[in-house]
């Protein structure tokens, strides 16, 4: 079931500051702290809401006007990524109508995701992302299904199919998808995930237990 939203408590930083985040040369936009999946391993799960010392928690989900403000200018970022302690295609016509135009202004737009808008929305949503989003990345988080429930702890059966289904899809209108794992968690077989990346066609990402951001 989706996450509540729950207060901001951001002592010393404004609003934007949680709402536009700067990592490396990436700008990272916090859409929503909702989620479709509860992951054991998802530090706001764990009483840290913090990403090199930003603190993600939203009062109330920012609008496309404010996202807009919030990336800044494009030209200072080598890429803009919808990304935060939440699902971003939980707001999916926010997502789209901010990336479209972020592209418009020259700025390369990448979707951190769940993969699992096919499934929520209940019809294929991908052709919506091929003006809207450059990259994709899909936390796939296990080699099988199994794994992936123990750690992701989805809603429903079907999750990790709906995911493999959404990448399938995804691809055939975004140039850049990428699969991710975490090395580190228990029985996740970061070579078998490499492999299924391969077989669905896409690019694989290793990340690390633990290190956020």
């Amino acid at each position: 079931m989706p996450v509540p939203l729950l207060p901001r408590i951001v002592p010393g930083m404004s609003a934007a500051s949680c709402i536009g985040y700067t990592l490396r040369r990436s700008r990272y936009l916090n859409v929503t702290n909702r989620c479709t999946l509860r992951c054991s391993f998802c530090p706001k799960f764990n009483g840290s809401w913090s990403v090199q010392g930003y603190d993600l928690r939203l009062h109330d989900e920012p609008d496309a006007e404010t996202l807009l403000a919030a990336a800044g200018n494009p030209s200072e970022y080598d890429e803009v990524v919808f990304c935060g302690f939440g699902e971003p295609t939980l707001r999916l016509y926010t997502v789209l109508e901010v990336g479209s135009e972020l592209r418009r202004r020259g700025a390369r737009v990448r979707l951190n995701t769940d993969g699992l808008a096919n499934y929520v929305y209940g019809r294929d949503v991908t052709p919506d992302f091929e003006d809207s989003v450059d990259a994709v990345s899909i936390s796939l988080n296990a080699q099988d299904a199994a794994t992936y429930y123990r750690h992701c702890r989805p809603p429903t059966p079907g999750a990790f199919m709906a995911l493999l289904d959404f990448t399938k899809h995804v691809r055939e209108f975004v140039p850049d998808v990428t699969l991710t794992a975490i090395d580190g968690l228990e029985g996740v077989d970061i070579s078998a995930c490499q492999r299924l990346a391969g077989q669905l066609g896409v690019a694989f990402r290793r990340r690390v237990l633990h290190q956020v951001g």
